[in-house]
């Protein structure tokens, strides 16, 4: 049995459930406690469709496998997933409620609410949540947007004139239908004030029936909705500040979150936590490398095992992908190692993210053939096995890779390096499968500053808030009920908890990643990869050198020049990068004056 070639990693393991004492350990370092597990957390709280998708991938679909999680925890941001869903479902219950007992008290006259606010909620559904929506939603929104505030703009006013008109407008009705001249009823009615008190309360007594008492409420509605939609806010702005804050974030046992009941959230918190940081990967052939983020740049590269000259009539070395990864290691850990400075002091206070990366061999397993989610073989003895087996057998669906990993800026920005090496009828093969993961979504990131500023704001802007997303809470509590209840109905009839498992569909941290990262992040993925991959090629061409190989074909084919420019051979042709290269192969000769070339 092959012995593995990576030593004891000093990363740390994934954080203990709740009740477990505290260790040695510093609580920060656990993906549990990283930067981007809070904000991820917090996310669920601000992005509705953030939330859901977790629940129905972590929760409802207990079938799927969860995909590995690089410097997170997915467990715990399901928690906060589904005790936000928990809050709002009650204030989406309340408002819809509020919203139902309106309609006989006042006699059905907060229709003239209802109509309006509907066209402001359609309007908005329209356009939908893109910020650069095309001309086909914009012009339709902006017309019903414009036609539901005029139209509420109306029932403001005939509400207001219903409630201040005199109390004895039945009197006017009384003595027009008298028998009394015209001349004398237009008289009495000659001041505009009093024709206007007749002609609305005659309205409201003809058409509605309705009194002032049914006038209060039908105004006081929208104010009472709005308390309501401030009040949940103001509940989840201030679990952005308590228990998601950066101070007591760490303390994971205290998290109000994690102690939520239930059978099946405990179960499936367990198994996330077995599988999500396991070296065993359960996979779908969709996406085998789901939860490691987009792919930067794979390349692959074979060579020709040819012995070298002066061995002295002695055989090269057998060369297998064990001899082949020990060499490799050794120089990836070597970039732990900070830099001589001078003395022990400087050398200590480096913070370069380098000092933190994760090396350790995972091995790739179809999810094809297995009864339950719960045969997965996690155990060390089981790994073992499958790791020795994978590494030389070369296979198609079982397959071994050392997995190089740097989480920086708080985990938001990870860099993950897939190294796979496999030789075959004389031949080497060298795949390198780089992913990166960038940072959380600018919603999330600013979840602290938003959150404050709501809190900290005076009354008046805090209304004004509410009353502007009064229109759109009806529309909204609808929608909010009928997810949960379409979760509810495929938990109870859909039958995931006894299907057959299945790979992940989807990764919790891509769900909530955005689209690009700033220059200095960019520049850092730039740099941690560089670093990598130089060390992954320096340690091949040892291995070949050292079994008694010739070297120059593999040297030839990732040339390392004087400015730091690589010449690597990919799917996509040749691409040599840095300035002043010059690329000789067997059948042409480019040479590079200017920038970058490709």
């Amino acid at each position: 049995m092959a012995q593995s070639f990576v030593p004891h990693q000093p990363s740390q393991p994934p954080s203990p459930p709740p009740g477990t004492p505290p260790g040695g350990v510093d609580p920060r370092r656990s993906p549990a406690a990283s930067e981007a597990t809070r904000l991820l957390c917090a996310g669920t709280y601000l992005d509705d469709a953030f939330r859901d998708a977790v629940i129905d991938q972590l929760y409802v679909h207990e079938e799927r496998f969860a995909a590995p999680s690089l410097g997170y925890d997915a467990s715990r941001v399901l928690a906060h997933a589904l005790r936000a869903r928990r809050v709002e479902l009650a204030w989406a219950a309340g408002i819809l409620a509020l919203w139902i007992v309106a309609i006989p008290l006042t006699k059905g006259l907060v229709a003239l609410l209802i109509a309006p606010f509907l066209l402001l909620g359609i309007a908005r559904w329209v356009r939908g949540r893109s910020a650069t929506a095309p001309v086909y939603r914009l012009v339709p929104a902006f017309v019903l947007r414009w036609y539901g505030r005029l139209m509420l703009l109306q029932s403001a006013l005939f509400l207001f004139l219903l409630a201040f008109a005199d109390d004895e407008y039945g009197e006017y009705g009384e003595y027009g239908g008298s028998g009394g001249s015209g001349g004398d009823f237009l008289g009495d009615v000659s001041d505009t004030g009093d024709f206007l008190d007749l002609v609305v309360g005659l309205a409201a007594q003809e058409v509605w029936g309705v009194g002032k008492l049914e006038v209060w409420i039908t105004i006081a509605v929208p104010f009472l909705v709005a308390w309501a939609v401030a009040t949940q806010r103001g509940q989840f702005a201030r679990a952005l500040t308590r228990e998601l804050s950066r101070e007591r974030f760490a303390d994971q046992r205290s998290d109000p979150a994690e102690l939520a009941e239930g059978g099946r959230f405990r179960r499936l918190r367990d198994r996330i936590r077995v599988e999500q940081h396991a070296r065993l990967i359960m996979y779908g052939s969709e996406d085998p490398f789901c939860g490691a983020g987009a792919p930067y740049e794979p390349w692959s590269l074979s060579v020709e095992l040819r012995p070298r000259k002066n061995l002295d009539g002695k055989a090269p070395e057998p060369l297998d992908n064990s001899a082949v990864l020990r060499h490799v290691v050794p120089l990836l850990e070597a970039l732990r190692v900070p830099s001589p400075h001078g003395s022990p002091r400087l050398q200590a206070a480096v913070r370069d993210r380098l000092r933190e990366l994760e090396i350790d061999e995972v091995v790739f397993l179809p999810v094809d053939g297995l009864p339950a989610r719960t045969a997965a073989p996690y155990t060390p003895e089981a790994f073992e096995a499958h790791r020795s087996g994978a590494i030389e057998e070369g296979g198609e669906t079982r397959r071994h890779f050392l997995r190089v990993r740097v989480g920086g800026w708080g985990e938001e920005i990870v860099t993950t390096v897939f190294v796979r090496v496999h030789t075959q009828g004389g031949m080497l093969m060298l795949e390198v499968a780089p992913h990166v993961l960038r940072p959380v979504k600018p919603l999330y990131r600013y979840a602290d500053r938003n959150a404050h500023r709501y809190l900290h704001n005076h009354h008046f802007g805090r209304a004004v808030w509410a009353l502007g997303r009064t229109p759109r809470s009806a529309g909204q509590a609808v929608v909010t009920l009928w997810r949960a209840l379409g979760h509810l109905w495929r938990v109870l009839t859909a039958g995931h908890t006894n299907a057959l498992p299945e790979g992940p569909w989807v990764s919790v941290r891509e769900l909530g990643s955005d689209d690009e990262a700033s220059l200095f992040q960019e520049m850092d993925v730039s740099r941690y990869l560089k670093s990598v991959q130089d060390r992954v090629a320096n340690g091949v061409t040892v291995a070949l050198r050292e079994a008694g190989y010739e070297t120059a074909e593999f040297e030839q084919k990732i040339v390392h020049v004087a400015e730091g420019g690589t010449f690597i051979e990919n799917t996509k042709g040749n691409v040599t990068l840095g300035n002043h290269n010059t690329v000789t192969s067997k059948t042409f000769t480019t040479s590079t004056t200017g920038g970058d070339r490709g």
